[in-house]
C-alpha cells in the first residue's frame, strides 16, 4: 500500500488538554500564589451551556477524583464540595494559545492553529538543525513543560496523523509510511471529529480508527459524510491537507541564538545591526529591498515581541535598517522588556520587491526624494504610519471632498498634480478647512447680500473686507440613480399649484453654496458659506464657517 507521506512533508502536533486551567495557573503562579497549592487543588472552569453550567475544561487533581468535562457543574459540586470553579475565558484561552504559537516561530515559521486547545508546526526541512526530529519534539514539549503547560507532542506525515497520535500518546515520532500502523489502535476521537459522529461508529461497532479503514470508504461516506472519509484517508498517511499558517512565510530571514540570555539594550541594538547586515547582504545578491520588517524577540519564559516597521521605498541598506528600528524602539508606549533576557533574536523581511542599481551624478537634488521618503520612513516609524499623510487630489470640486488624505508611505512616487496657483493673487482655499462646517450667525442684506457682520464661538467678528460670493452646486448625478432629486422634489413642494410656500424638508448636501472669503476689523480672513438658493432650495437661509486662511 503507498502512502502520500512519500513526499517529505513532516507535521509537528502539539496538543494541550489543560490549557485553560494551566492559563489560570500560570496566571496565578505570576501573581504570587505558591504553584504546589495551585496544582495540588482539584479546579474545574465552568460555562453556561443550553442554560446548564456544565464544566469545559479541569486540571489533573479534579479529573483524578472521577471528573470530566461536558459534566453538570452541580455534579461536579456534589462529588467535590470543597471544589475551585472560575469562568470560562475562551478570548483569555485564545490569547494564550497565541502566544504560545508565537513561541513556536522559533522552531519553524509555518504555525498554525489546532482548534483552541493545539498547534501544527510544519518542520519539513528544519528538524535537522535541532538535533533530529526527536530531539527537537523533547526540546519542545521540555520547554512547553518548564513554562507550567501540560502538553502531549507527535510528529507524523500528515497533520491529521500527527494530531491523532497527539491526543493518545504523550511525546511520539511516527516514520514516514507509518501512519497507519500508528493510528490504527487509536480510538476515532483522536480525529477531532465531533461527538455525534463518534457515537454513531460506535454503535455501528466501529470503535478504533482501524475499524474504519476496513470498510469500504463509500460506506462510511454514505452514512456519515465525505469528511469522516477524508479524515480517516489523512490519518492512515494516504492523503494530506496544507495547514493553514498564522502568518505569512517571511521572504528572508536572518537570526542570532545565544547560549546565554541577552538583557541589555546596547546588545540589543549591536544584534540587530549585524542581522540588517546580513540580510541586506543577501537580499542584495537576489536584487530586493525590503518593504515591510519584523523584530522578533524570543524571551528565555516562554514571551515574545515582535516589532514591525514599513518602508515606502525599498530597504536596500543596513544604516536605514538600524535607523527605523532605533525611531520604533525608542518611540514604544510599551518598552521591550526582556525579562529574564533573549535567548533568539530574529530579523526578517516579510514583504520585498525588486530594485535596480542607480547611479548619481554630482546633482545635489538627485537624492531629494530618496531623502524625502527616509524622513518619511522614520517619522512613520516614530508616531504611527497613518499619521503621516499626503494629500492627493481629486476629480471634484467639493471643498472637503477635493484631497483625500493617505499614508505618505503608500504614496511616495505617486505625482500629484495640484492646480498651480494663480500669480500675485491670495489663495482661493484657506490653510485650515474643518472637517465639518460649523454654523454660525450672519447679519447680511436678504437675499444675496454678502456678511455685514458674525458670530463665530460667541465672537462677534466685524467684517471689513468680503469677496465672493463664489457659487459651488453639488454633485447630484453621484447620488442614488432613478429616485427624484431631492433638490426637484423641493422645489415642487415649495411652490405647488395654489397656496403660499410651504417649507420642505432638503437633505443638505444637495444644496448649493455661495462661498465667501471675509476679513475682520482684526485681520483674520474667513471662508465661510451662505446654503441654498432662495426660493428654489430653501425658505430660509443658513450659514456656516468652512475654513481659516490665516
Amino acid at each position: 500500500m503507498s502512502t502520500f507521506s512519500a513526499n517529505g512533508r513532516r507535521i509537528l502536533s502539539l496538543w494541550l488538554p489543560r490549557l485553560p486551567t494551566d492559563r489560570f495557573r500560570r496566571q496565578q503562579a505570576r501573581n504570587g500564589a505558591a504553584a504546589h497549592d495551585i496544582a495540588s487543588a482539584p479546579l474545574v472552569v465552568a460555562a453556561k451551556v443550553d442554560n446548564a453550567w456544565q464544566v469545559t475544561a479541569l486540571n489533573d487533581a479534579a479529573a483524578s477524583q472521577g471528573l470530566v468535562p461536558g459534566m453538570p457543574l452541580a455534579t461536579a459540586r456534589a462529588m467535590l464540595p470543597a471544589l475551585a470553579v472560575i469562568d470560562a475565558d475562551p478570548a483569555a484561552d485564545a490569547e494564550a494559545l497565541g502566544a504560545i504559537a508565537d513561541w513556536c516561530d522559533r522552531f519553524t515559521p509555518l504555525v498554525a492553529l489546532d482548534g483552541c486547545d493545539g498547534l501544527f508546526l510544519d518542520i519539513t526541512g528544519c528538524a535537522h538543525l535541532f538535533g533530529g526530529e526527536r530531539a527537537m519534539l523533547q526540546t519542545v514539549c521540555a520547554a512547553l513543560s518548564r513554562q507550567g503547560l501540560i502538553v502531549n507532542g507527535a510528529i507524523a506525515g500528515t497533520a491529521v496523523a500527527a494530531r491523532a497520535v497527539a491526543h493518545s500518546k504523550r511525546c511520539e515520532v511516527v516514520a514516514s509510511g507509518e501512519e497507519a500502523n500508528a493510528v490504527s489502535s487509536l480510538p476515532i476521537a483522536a480525529l477531532g471529529v465531533d461527538d455525534r459522529i463518534v457515537r454513531g461508529l460506535n454503535r455501528a461497532g466501529l470503535k478504533t480508527i482501524g475499524d474504519v479503514a476496513s470498510r469500504m470508504p463509500a460506506e462510511i461516506t454514505a452514512r456519515f459524510g465525505a469528511d469522516v472519509t477524508s479524515l480517516v484517508q489523512q490519518a492512515l498517511g494516504l492523503g494530506d491537507a496544507p495547514i493553514n499558517p498564522r502568518k505569512p512565510v517571511p521572504d528572508y530571514v536572518a537570526e542570532r541564538r545565544f547560549a546565554e540570555p541577552v538583557m541589555t539594550h546596547e546588545t540589543v541594538a549591536a544584534t540587530l545591526a549585524s542581522l540588517a547586515q546580513v540580510l541586506v547582504e543577501t537580499m542584495e545578491r537576489h536584487g530586493k529591498g525590503a518593504r515591510l520588517l519584523e523584530a522578533s524577540f524570543f524571551r528565555t519564559d516562554g514571551a515574545m515581541r515582535a516589532i514591525v516597521v514599513e518602508a515606502g521605498q525599498a530597504i536596500t541598506r543596513a544604516s536605514v535598517v538600524q535607523r527605523l528600528f532605533a525611531e520604533k524602539l525608542a518611540a514604544l508606549a510599551d518598552p521591550l522588556d526582556p525579562g529574564f533576557g533573549f535567548d533568539l533574536i530574529r530579523l526578517a523581511a516579510i514583504r520585498t520587491v525588486s530594485v535596480a542599481a542607480v547611479q548619481h551624478g554630482f546633482d545635489t537634488t538627485a537624492n531629494e526624494e530618496a531623502d524625502i521618503g527616509e524622513l518619511v520612513d522614520r517619522l512613520a516609524a516614530r508616531v504611527g504610519r497613518q499619521r503621516i499623510v499626503r494629500y492627493l487630489p481629486q476629480n471634484t470640486h467639493i471643498p472637503e471632498r477635493e484631497s483625500l488624505a493617505v499614508p505618505a508611505q503608500e504614496v511616495m512616487r505617486l505625482a500629484a498634480e495640484w492646480p498651480p496657483p494663480i500669480p500675485y493673487e491670495p489663495p482661493l482655499r484657506p490653510l485650515r478647512l474643518f472637517d465639518r462646517p460649523e454654523e454660525i450667525g450672519v447679519m447680511a442684506d436678504f437675499p444675496d447680500g454678502p456678511p455685514a457682520q458674525f458670530r463665530w464661538r460667541r465672537h462677534l467678528h466685524v467684517v471689513s473686507h468680503v469677496e465672493g460670493p463664489e457659487r459651488i452646486a453639488m454633485e447630484w448625478w453621484h447620488h442614488r440613480s432613478g429616485a427624484p432629486h431631492a433638490r426637484d422634489d423641493a422645489f415642487a413642494r415649495m411652490h405647488p399649484p395654489q397656496g403660499e410656500i410651504e417649507v420642505a424638508p432638503i437633505d443638505g448636501s444637495l444644496l448649493t453654496r455661495d462661498y465667501f472669503r471675509a476679513e475682520d476689523k482684526d485681520g483674520g480672513r474667513y471662508w465661510l458659506y451662505r446654503e441654498g438658493i432662495y426660493g428654489r432650495e430653501v425658505a430660509t437661509f443658513r450659514w456656516f464657517m468652512h475654513g481659516l486662511f490665516a
